[in-house]
């Protein structure tokens, strides 16, 4: 994840206050329930990425052997995997 724990809850608390004063949201209970809510939203979309990450590198690592006997660039099995899944599940990143 690029963004600190810190920067989500920044943006987390700005989007809570502009959705408020535009009369977007009503808020109903505690506004801090709220900024935690949103920036939980933030950090698990943010995660997203990671974990597509962490699958690719899996894919990648069962096809080791074969990567290396032919001199495959890394990188650009990694770009084109990972493109591939992300067209495949429809994920916006």
């Amino acid at each position: 994840m690029k963004l600190s724990r810190e920067q989500i809850t920044h943006m987390a608390e700005s989007l809570a206050l502009h959705l408020l004063g535009e009369g977007q949201l009503e808020l109903v209970g505690a506004r801090q329930a709220l900024v935690e809510t949103l920036g939980q939203a933030i950090t698990d979309e943010l995660q997203v990425e990671d974990r597509l990450n962490d699958e690719v590198r899996q894919l990648m690592k069962r096809y080791e052997a074969e990567i290396e006997r032919d001199h495959a660039d890394y990188q650009k099995m990694f770009t084109m995997i990972k493109s591939r899944l992300v067209k495949e599940r429809g994920l916006i990143l």
